[in-house]
């Protein structure tokens, strides 16, 4: 296809045109931009294409700094520069909400003091003794020497995974704030492991393989704002350190004087712990088990004595609870809140709703539902995800 014009971007980060009226999404591509196309799925709503050649190109376009761009696609946005993907994500934000929930909000975007070298966590696929990322939708391999979004000591790990002998399989790669790093292996096969190699040339603090450890141990402390906090190989930690901070920050920002909050979807306590010096009483609710035993190990760690944890499904928990609640703090998965919990959470009638959300759909659907008794009191992007389409954000609502 000829001059075909980019008109806007879409959640994924891929460009907009439309071919015989048709909408066909195209990825690494601008608005405004004029390119060639081939077409590689046709559908009956939708076309997918690639660029065969720019004709004209946008003014905002940069030369990507990853030599895997054109073939990985994990950051769709690195085609422009920093400023402008805050844009669009204040952009993406703003139009799901107004879209799904009908609330039309300005919501401000702040920044990752680190926009590379931020994620303490990666996965790669491994075919053939080759390790990349998958292209999306497919089980395409692009092989990679180097991720410009991974922490450095992950970076610096990539060129050496020959050492861990894996054949086919995934590999979880995570670091903490001494480097130190845990390398969670998933293999039908056995590796073979050049242990010496990799602990002279490395801080590795554990290898678990198929869910045993076989080498050091199976978790690492982690240190945000002064609070210590175990984390298991197994067990949620937001990938952005940095960003979490600022989390922990808005948090207490957020929280006045409490008697007793709610902590759903807790991971290793960190949310629920950090605010715990401002409250009489938090229950943590979380359904991995390795994490909850962290949560445990770092209440005690931290001093925070009134954190009850509870395992188990949220929604199978909340109904057990028969405390008061003044605060809910809400991390869930991208799905969002089940029914169930979304009901419960309503019934209880708590003063405050803090919303973590990594998923502007189900946030939008969510406050659909939540502000026909709560009011948006603030709703702030938080760019955890840096070139990536991802768009993390916490929401503050109040009983109307």
């Amino acid at each position: 296809m000829e001059n075909i014009r980019i008109e806007k971007i879409d959640n994924m980060g891929r460009g907009i045109c439309y071919i015989d009226n048709k909408i066909t999404f195209v990825p690494n591509t601008l608005p405004g931009e004029l390119v060639n196309i081939n077409i590689t799925k046709e559908s009956k709503k939708y076309n997918e294409g690639i660029v065969t050649k720019y004709l004209e190109t946008s003014p905002d376009r940069v030369e990507s700094l990853c030599p895997y761009f054109d073939s990985c696609g994990g950051c769709a946005l690195l085609n422009t520069s920093y400023s402008n993907t805050l844009k669009y994500k204040k952009e993406k934000l703003e139009s799901i909400i107004l879209k799904y929930s009908g609330l039309k909000l300005d919501i401000n975007v702040i920044e990752s003091p680190n926009d590379l070298h931020y994620r303490n966590k990666i996965t790669l696929k491994i075919k053939n003794n080759e390790y990349g990322y998958y292209i999306s939708e497919t089980h395409k391999l692009v092989k990679i020497d180097d991720c410009l979004l991974a922490e450095q000591s992950i970076s610096d790990f990539i060129k050496d995974i020959k050492y861990l002998g894996i054949k086919d399989g995934e590999l979880v790669i995570r670091t903490n704030y001494l480097n130190e790093l845990l390398l969670v292996i998933d293999s039908k096969t056995k590796p073979q492991i050049d242990i010496d190699y990799l602990t002279n040339n490395h801080k590795i603090k554990g290898i678990i393989l198929n869910n045993k450890l076989v080498y050091g141990e199976s978790s690492f402390k982690e240190v945000i704002n002064h609070l210590i906090f175990n984390v298991s190989y197994d067990s949620f930690f937001q990938v952005n350190r940095e960003i979490c901070r600022i989390i922990f920050d808005k948090l207490n920002e957020y929280i006045d004087k409490s008697k007793c909050i709610l902590d759903l979807y807790s991971g290793v306590g960190t949310l629920g712990i950090s605010v715990s010096h401002k409250v009489d009483k938090v229950y943590s609710l979380e359904i991995v088990k390795n994490a909850t035993l962290n949560g445990i190990s770092n209440a005690k760690l931290n001093d925070a004595s009134n954190i009850y944890f509870m395992l188990g499904k949220v929604e199978d928990n909340i109904k057990k609870i028969k405390d008061e609640i003044d605060t809910i703090i809400l991390d869930p998965p991208r799905a969002g809140l089940d029914k169930v919990t979304r009901d419960f959470i309503t019934r209880m009638n708590p003063q405050k709703i803090i919303y973590i959300s990594c998923d502007p759909m189900t946030l939008a659907r969510d406050l659909k539902e939540l502000s026909l008794n709560y009011k948006v009191k603030e709703v702030t992007g938080l760019d955890m995800f840096p070139y990536t389409y991802h768009c993390e954000s916490i929401t503050v609502l109040e009983r109307r």
